[in-house]
Order: structure tokens, then sequence, then C-alpha cells
């Protein structure tokens, strides 16, 4: 039995604010990827996804807390990603979030004071307000920083929602547990 002691450390306040947590929702552009859109010469749009945040998202899953994405674009670079991290509650071209959260609530038997939100632009405001944990990364709009529970250290694509997903995992109790199956 691996005797390893987590790392992470957490503002109590934000950890009991996060604890009722059993829905995730994320933004994917400026959140699960840096915010580029790359074009190749045929139109297509590439995406780059961040492995930590994939792993993230798949410790949620295993935690307990469901990760969903609502998202005002569509391509198949995005459903593929999606599609293997076996993320099902996901709303594609969708600029009025708040909405689409409330369906997938509806689906989970979930209210707001269950959700928490991870976006960085204005389009993500109205779910970050509703949700019972808001988290914005380094990089998002000043006003979302602003209405944000936690701001994270690291940017959009580059680990962000890796450390949102580590925080909410704190929250549940489950960090530590999970972790030990990592740790010879």
């Amino acid at each position: 039995m691996s005797t390893h002691t987590p790392a992470l450390n957490f503002d109590p306040a934000l950890l009991l604010r996060a604890q009722a947590v059993r829905v995730a929702f994320f933004d994917v552009d400026g959140v699960l990827t840096d915010g580029g859109l790359l074009f190749t010469e045929s139109g297509e749009t590439i995406k780059r996804f961040c492995t930590l945040d994939g792993h993230g998202l798949k410790m949620l899953q295993k935690a307990g807390i469901t990760p969903a994405v609502i998202t005002g674009r569509d391509s198949a670079p995005l459903r593929a990603r999606l599609k293997a991290l076996g993320i099902t509650h996901v709303r594609y071209g969708t600029e009025d979030k708040a909405p689409a959260a409330q369906e997938i609530l509806n689906e989970l038997g979930l209210d707001w004071s269950q959700s928490a939100h991870m976006g960085d632009d204005w389009p993500d405001m109205a779910v970050m307000t509703r949700a019972a944990f808001a988290c914005a990364p380094n990089n998002a709009h000043i006003e979302v920083k602003a209405i944000a529970h936690y701001v994270t250290v690291r940017d959009g694509g580059h680990g962000a929602a890796r450390e949102f997903c580590d925080l909410l995992l704190v929250a549940s109790g489950r960090y530590a547990e999970l972790l030990r199956a990592y740790v010879a």
C-alpha cells in the first residue's frame, strides 16, 4: 500500500463550495483547447487537445462526476476527441448555453446546485452564474474571470481543465484514492 501524500492543496472554502458537484460543464475553445483555430487549405479545422485535461475528464467519470460539454462549434476532430474520452453529454453549435445546460441537468436528474462550469468567454457567463461552482482558465476574458470562483494557474488547452478536474476530485473526497492506483 502506497503512503504517498497528495501534493495538491486548495482553499477549504473552494472545496466546500464544490463538494456537491455531480456534473461539470466545459466549454471547448479556450478551455479544452488554447482557443486558436487552425485551418487546412481545404478549410478543415484542426484542434490541439491537452492529454492532461483528457485524463482529468476520465478521472471525473471514475469519481462519479459527469463531464458535459457545451460548445459553440462543431467539428469532426472535436467529436472524435470527446468520443475517445467517453463523454456522452454534449451540445454542439450552441451559443445559448444556459438552456443546453438545463437540458443536461434534466437528463441527469440534477439541479444547478450540483453543477460546475468552466468557461473562458461571454457565452459561458450565463451558465457560470447559475452553477454552484464557476471556474475560468488563466487566459479567460477579464469579465469571465471576475465572476469565477476559481481562476486556474494554467491557460486553456494547457492543463487548465485538469486543474479544475483535480479541484473537483479533491472536493469530492476521491482524489487521494484515485491517485493511489497510480503510485507504486
